[in-house]
């Protein structure tokens, strides 16, 4: 996990929640379904597949709970877990 990878997570998570919410109210169908499978490919692609993704992925898929901020908490927590497992700081570059 570079520093770089881990930031375009967390970029990712925050504008996936926020394209989720603002397209909501909408109604577009189908929106959130493709930001949801594009925000799964992206945290898989930067951080590697990691289970707590799978939840995530199926909480989005519920009508309230997708205004609320799940794929931030999902990397954040992703981030941490690694973190305290590997033991090995973000790298530098």
């Amino acid at each position: 996990m570079t520093r770089t990878k881990v930031v375009v997570a967390l970029v990712a998570a925050v504008a996936a929640d926020l394209l989720a919410i603002v397209l909501g109210p909408l109604g577009w169908t189908f929106a959130d379904e493709v930001i949801d499978v594009a925000m799964m490919a992206v945290a898989s692609a930067t951080l590697g597949f990691h289970w707590l993704f799978l939840p995530t992925f199926v909480l989005e898929l519920v009508p309230i709970v997708d205004a609320l901020p799940t794929w931030t908490a999902c990397v954040i927590a992703v981030i941490a877990m690694r973190r305290r497992n590997i033991g090995v700081p973000v790298q530098t570059k």
